[in-house]
């Protein structure tokens, strides 16, 4: 198991604290990075697809006239330029921009007069750790444009890999059906980083159960990632719902049908998140269960060889006292027997197993768990209980057959 102990907690930005500057005009952009980000390009059709990375965002200028969807990839939020001339290319509200760049924001759908913008969350696994971004979709008629907030981690594979081999209606269908399948590869998205923590608790769980120990700050962990999945698929599930109660000039009714599937697979993810949050809330009961019976087993233990060793301390300190069996017949006459000592060592030691053969008799050492494995062989097997000297049997549930009337 890796060490999630040494790990560090999320920042206030993964918690859903976003960088705010007051007194900022609605839409101004303030990015912290000068680097530019990597521009992927995707146009497609029915019969062709062209990829491209771009060095400048106009060179995707040339595509837009073209009869096919164009698909603009910005990987990484910096370069206040290149988003100004974005917006400037494609007509995009101020406030559309804005919601693309600041990190983070609620996910959510916000329609314009010309496109819409979806704002989601996309989870994924970097070397063991969970890794959780901004990712927004803007589309309008003929193109797509998607802005990630990590450069080198998505989940968009699948997506790419049915545009270049014409899988499904990806290459039939408009913008909107593409931008539906992009928010749908993110909701799936899930379902790897929750197999992985599903592996991680039955792993932890195992651990916990036979060796009894592990440290608290592992599990607290596990649960603190929990809720960052949580806070992550939550709104994703309101936006999703949004979308199917509401009407959208920019989405076509044969495409809204497909979001209801994508709605169910939120569903399905939110009770998978709630499940293991239980399951790791039950495991940190389950440590301090082990570790409460451990310290009562050792204490039983403790207890148990003080109780031994208080009657040989109690022969011990009688034979220790200074009377002189000399002054009087009754000081300690064994003092001078021949046999005092071996007597004393006898007493002592016959204290010690009178003492363990009670505790053993009593099911306190030895003998307990024995008995409670028997018994539970015996309702495993469904073997009748023995029964005590003089226990009458219980009458037989299975009556006779009556024998015929004569006549019958």
């Amino acid at each position: 198991m890796r060490d999630r102990a040494s790990s560090h907690p999320p920042s206030l930005r993964n918690y859903g604290m976003p960088h705010v500057h007051v007194g900022d005009s609605p839409g101004a952009l303030r990015l912290s990075s000068d680097e530019k980000p990597e521009i992927h390009l995707m146009d497609f059709n029915e019969r062709e697809v062209i990829e491209k990375t771009l060095s400048s965002i106009e060179e995707c200028i040339p595509y837009l006239d073209k009869d096919s969807i164009t698909w603009i990839d910005l990987r990484g939020i910096g370069h206040a330029p290149t988003f100004e001339k974005l917006g400037e290319i494609f007509g995009i509200h101020p406030l559309a921009v804005e919601d693309l760049v600041h990190v983070p924001q609620r996910p959510k759908s916000e329609v314009f007069d010309k496109q819409q913008l979806f704002v989601s969350r996309m989870v994924s696994m970097r070397e063991g750790e969970l890794v959780t971004e901004q990712f927004g979709i803007l589309f309008g008629k003929g193109w797509v444009v998607t802005v990630q907030e990590e450069r080198h981690v998505d989940c968009l594979d699948p997506v790419r890999s049915r545009i270049r081999t014409d899988r499904g209606l990806i290459r039939k269908l408009g913008s909107d059906y593409l931008a539906y399948a992009l928010l749908d590869a993110v909701i799936d998205g899930f379902y790897p980083v929750l197999e992985k923590y599903g592996e991680m608790l039955d792993e932890l769980e195992l651990h916990v159960l036979k060796t009894h120990y592990a440290t608290s700050s592992e599990i607290f962990q596990l649960k603190r990632e929990l809720l960052e999945l949580r806070r992550a698929i939550w709104p994703q599930r309101d936006l999703l719902s949004q979308l199917l109660r509401d009407e959208s000039p920019h989405i076509r009714e044969e495409t809204r049908r497909y979001f209801r599937d994508t709605y169910d697979h939120a569903v399905q993810i939110m009770d998978m998140v709630e499940t293991f949050r239980e399951i790791a809330s039950s495991m940190m009961d389950l440590l301090m269960t082990s570790v409460s019976n451990r310290l009562n087993e050792v204490m039983k233990v403790l207890t148990i060889v003080s109780t031994i060793f208080l009657p040989m301390t109690f022969v011990a300190g009688v034979y220790g006292m200074n009377f002189n069996p000399e002054a009087s017949r009754f000081n300690m006459p064994e003092l001078n027997w021949r046999y005092g000592y071996p007597f004393s060592l006898a007493v002592m030691v016959l204290s010690a197993v009178v003492l363990l053969l009670y505790y053993r008799s009593r099911g306190w050492i030895g003998r307990r768990g024995d008995t409670f494995a028997r018994v539970m062989t015996r309702i495993r097997r469904q073997e009748p209980r023995p029964r005590r000297n003089g226990q009458k049997s219980p009458p037989a549930t299975v009556a006779k057959k009556r024998e015929p009337r004569a006549g019958a």
